[in-house]
């Protein structure tokens, strides 16, 4: 059986949000099917929902793998589903703050994949023993996210139609909602630095939800507080296709996201690709993503957010609702520091030099280290040596 599977591509099953949308999950599992095909193997997308389609992916197509992508609360469908029909199965696991079942499964996998150093130290905080965990960054296409020059016109359409003036500088964070990429600290930063730097718009963009709606009502309030124009402040909503955001990515001249759990980074990620200078936190996935002072600047955390218990629910895979107490607590968000914020994006809007040679050496670090084809070999190379032992 070795013998054959190392003769012949190897046959993977990847379930993930299928068809995708445009968010993060759905294009890492679109990112890493683009980059498993072009190395030859023979893979099928599938959703990850139990249905007579998944049923079907299993027995027709018979995969000698399948990857599921989510987080340990997925694992119901990404884990259970494709080992209670014989299947050899790998997770490829973000995190959202903790780990709280399934404890017993995931330490007696061969193989645990994440997607950053931090989502692997997550899970072994959480009980996870991590002998098994190994990371594989997300990748991304540098067919859509590459530099295009201000000159372009079709760049300097798009700036025109956000109201931004030559002599202007954008700043952008993009999020399911941005308060969690760090946009209130980055209000409170640019308080500090306006009467030095005023030529700056700030563009926010969100998806319809209510957590970007709840949020924005603290925004409103805090961008009063502080006395920031609010003229400055552009917000935009909606499902934008990554043709686009590779758009608003090129027209800005900053992209800033220290948020406040980032288990990756993904779009900090297409920002370097695409040439910009990118401001997050040191912690999290921004500290595989980013390097400081070479493609950008990663920011200390000033606090961090802990609690002594949570909540658990039926949807976690528990009977019932009830509370588990931490022993010791736990943190669940980091806040960034405020003069570093402001230092830091003072240094770019005031440097045009840096900037630029900056945003040249983040497009070479995304392509030589997180282009969809590096990143798809990888967990090639751990499928193999630590699922089907073929190495």
């Amino acid at each position: 059986m070795i013998e054959e599977l190392k003769n012949k591509p190897l046959k993977i099953l990847v379930l993930y949000p299928h068809p995708p949308e445009p968010d993060g999950v759905s294009m890492q599992g679109h990112y890493l099917i683009k980059g498993l095909r072009e190395l030859g193997a023979e893979v099928m997308p599938c959703d990850r929902a139990d249905n007579l389609q998944k049923l079907h992916s299993y027995k027709a197509f018979n995969p000698d793998v399948t990857i599921g992508i989510g987080y340990w609360g997925d694992s119901p469908e990404v884990l259970f589903s494709p080992m209670n029909h014989g299947l050899k199965t790998v997770p490829w696991f973000n995190a959202d703050g903790w780990v709280a079942n399934y404890h017993d499964i995931l330490n007696n996998l061969p193989l645990i994949v994440a997607t950053s150093n931090w989502v692997k130290s997550t899970y072994m905080r959480d009980g996870v023993k991590g002998d098994n965990i190994y990371v594989c960054p997300i990748g991304f296409d540098s067919e859509t996210f590459y530099p295009i020059s201000k000159s372009d016109e079709k760049i300097k359409k798009l700036r025109d139609l956000l109201g931004i003036k030559d002599d202007e500088k954008m700043i952008f964070t993009a999020g399911g909602d941005v308060t969690s990429k760090g946009a209130q600290e980055m209000f409170k930063a640019l308080a500090k630095i306006d009467k030095d730097f005023p030529n700056w718009k700030y563009v926010l963009k969100t998806y319809d939800s209510s957590s970007a709606e709840n949020h924005g009502v603290e925004e409103e309030q805090l961008i009063e507080e502080l006395g920031l124009d609010k003229n400055k402040i552009i917000r935009l909503s909606g499902k934008y296709t990554p043709e686009f955001m590779a758009m608003l990515l090129n027209a800005c001249d900053i992209y800033a996201a220290p948020s406040r759990l980032e288990g990756f980074g993904m779009i900090q990620l297409e920002a370097q690709a695409c040439g910009k200078p990118v401001i997050s936190i040191n912690v999290g996935g921004p500290k595989d993503v980013i390097i400081h002072e070479k493609t950008g600047f990663l920011v200390d955390v000033a606090t961090e957010i802990k609690l002594d218990g949570e909540w658990a629910y039926d949807w976690m895979g528990f009977e019932e609702k009830h509370m588990i107490n931490f022993p010791n607590p736990k943190t669940f968000a980091y806040r960034a520091d405020i003069n570093q914020l402001a230092e830091y994006t003072l240094k770019l809007l005031v440097d045009d030099s840096l900037r630029e040679s900056i945003g040249r050496e983040a497009t070479k670090h995304a392509l030589d280290n997180f282009h969809y084809k590096v990143t798809a070999k990888k967990m090639l190379d751990l499928i193999k040596g630590n699922v089907l032992k073929l190495q």
